[in-house]
């Protein structure tokens, strides 16, 4: 199952992205603006630069439908707390452990993106410039299929200058140690001059239900390296060996945003469906399904394993410049 969404060029080209919103969160920084909506999954709403002929748009906003529907992947991007993507069926083993996420709300057959992003954050502190949000999850038995682990996340989303800054981190609040993904879920406006670059080693293959099965070649992992069309593709692939740095450039607009992302995010997936204008270059720290990967396999799959009070942190920016 594809993550269901608006079709991002459109959204911005009708112009009836949700800006002024009471409910957001506003940070401005010279022309660059940012809305936050901590309220729907602690996501990012819109990231823009404001111009006399009107915002132009970095990331894709989001609209006043998404906004009343509440749904995080109608964003502009999102975050990904205990893991990223998928889960086959909803369960894994760890530590001596069977896990089973099935019931806890997940509308997904497979265990999708964690459950932060289905929970309002709380804001902490704030300036003009930038916010800090927080999440806490405690185990709760009367849900069935609650991520049995607790767990602290903050995000600290900021601009500085026109450089949008994330900082993810998160610590594990249990007794036991806890399997642990965090990343973020950007969506690009996409449009037919649309060019995504980026060094990657390899592509996992997936099956139909968006799950991998091997790690190998595909004429994207070339393309990529040299500037690959959004269109060229039918992608919701990770990649590995990626070099934690992704450009989105609007070719016939001569201008681009660049990704960087600081080590904690070693994998990167691209979804750019063949029968949807969506486009997301995602950095993560952990491929999809990771908790049920091999043990042989687990060294391109990422992830982690949090010790009770350990802390992981991890950096993100996304850089505009016109060309």
């Amino acid at each position: 199952m594809r993550d269901a969404s608006l079709n991002s060029s459109s959204a911005v080209a009708s112009g009836d992205a949700a800006l002024d919103d009471p409910s957001l969160v506003a940070l401005r920084s010279g022309n660059t603006e940012l809305r936050v909506a901590p309220q729907i999954g602690g996501s990012i709403a819109a990231y823009f630069e404001a111009t006399e002929a009107g915002p132009v748009h970095w990331l894709r906003p989001a609209t006043r439908a998404a906004l009343d529907a509440r749904n995080p992947l109608q964003m502009a991007s999102f975050p990904l707390f205990p893991y990223c993507n998928r889960i086959r069926d909803a369960r894994f083993d760890f530590d001596g452990q069977s896990i089973d996420l099935s019931g806890d709300g997940n509308a997904f057959a497979h265990a999708l993106h964690g459950n932060a992003w289905r929970r309002a954050w709380r804001v902490g502190a704030r300036s003009a410039t930038s916010v800090e949000l927080h999440l806490e999850h405690t185990p709760d038995a009367a849900i069935a299929g609650d991520w049995p682990f607790a767990y602290q996340a903050q995000q600290t989303i900021e601009l500085v200058g026109d450089v949008l800054r994330v900082t993810l981190t998160a610590r594990n609040l249990a007794d036991r140690p806890m399997p642990f993904g965090m990343g973020h879920h950007p969506y690009y406006p996409r449009t037919a001059d649309t060019v995504v670059t980026a060094a990657v080693d390899a592509m996992w293959h997936a099956d139909l239900d968006v799950l991998p099965t091997h790690l190998g070649a595909h004429p994207a992992v070339e393309a990529l390296r040299h500037g690959m069309p959004a269109d060229a593709f039918d992608l919701d692939n990770n990649f590995t060996g990626w070099k934690r740095e992704a450009v989105i450039a609007w070719t016939d607009e001569r201008r681009k945003v660049t990704l960087s992302a600081d080590a904690t995010f070693g994998q990167m997936v691209v979804f750019a469906p063949a029968s949807e204008a969506l486009l997301c270059v995602e950095p993560v720290s952990n491929t999809t399904d990771c908790f049920n990967s091999p043990a042989d396999a687990r060294e391109n799959v990422g992830g982690a394993v949090l010790a009770p009070g350990e802390t992981i942190t991890g950096v993100l920016h996304w850089t505009p410049a016109r060309y």
